[in-house]
């Protein structure tokens, strides 16, 4: 495939004190084959200084190859990523959580085999290959892993990680699809409405994981798994576009 622009669409809310690192991580990264980076980033009506960082990392940048929104009302980590789909100009997009969970240098281990030519859609899968993983919560893993094999039993797709942050698709592939779920339900409803798209090659690589605890700022909790579990019956056994 011929790539020429990778988007990242990185949704921020209450990050003040990580989103300046990510952009910098984020800009720093040379990509394969001088792929061009193109960075959208949608402030989630943030309560805390994460615009003020937005805006000074920016200034200091002269950052024109970055795109940012903000929503005046807060909307969930979903309608944050409908924000940049719909803004976002490069062939392939990538999100990128604006906490430092997950490392941006490994975007090339999800483009390569776009250039190989294999792939339409790449996972990042936080429990696969031998890459350095923070060890935290036994339940939150278990309940990553139940999501997945539900997931997997709704899409027929053998995924060890359906609720990875690092997901990249074909730009075309996903402004292709209608997307509803406003939180976190955006995993398992992406996954449930590629997988439906005869022909589409969705492969999965290893990639880190530097997980945070709720105390650094984690935010998804138990709600949000029954949500999931809502969105695997309604996207996926359902197949409710």
């Amino acid at each position: 495939m011929n790539v020429s622009t990778l988007s990242i669409i990185i949704p921020a809310y209450n990050e003040e004190n990580t989103v300046k690192n990510i952009l910098k991580k984020v800009d720093e990264i040379i990509l394969l084959n001088n792929i061009q980076k193109e960075i959208v980033i949608v402030n989630d009506c943030s309560k805390d200084k994460t615009e003020q960082q937005i805006m000074q990392y920016i200034a200091e940048t002269n950052g024109k190859h970055i795109k940012y929104f903000k929503h005046e009302v807060n909307k969930g980590k979903g309608a944050a990523l409908r924000t940049g789909i719909q803004n976002c100009t490069g062939d392939l997009l990538i999100v990128q959580d604006a906490d430092l969970e997950y490392d941006p240098n490994e975007f090339n281990i999800l483009l390569k085999p776009f250039l190989d030519g294999f792939a339409d859609v790449v996972y990042g899968s936080r429990f696969i290959g031998g890459n350095a993983h923070r060890i935290l919560f036994f339940w939150h893993t278990l309940g990553n892993k139940f999501l997945t094999f539900l997931s997997n039993v709704s899409t027929n797709l053998n995924l060890t990680d359906m609720e990875t942050c690092y997901k990249m698709f074909r730009s075309d592939v996903v402004k292709g699809i209608n997307l509803r779920e406003n939180r976190f339900g955006f995993e398992p409803e992406i996954t449930a409405k590629v997988a439906r798209i005869k022909g589409l090659r969705i492969y999965e690589v290893g990639i880190s994981y530097y997980g945070r605890t709720f105390e650094e700022g984690k935010k998804i909790g138990w709600k949000d798994g029954v949500r999931a579990i809502y969105c695997i019956v309604k996207y996926g056994f359902l197949k409710i576009s």
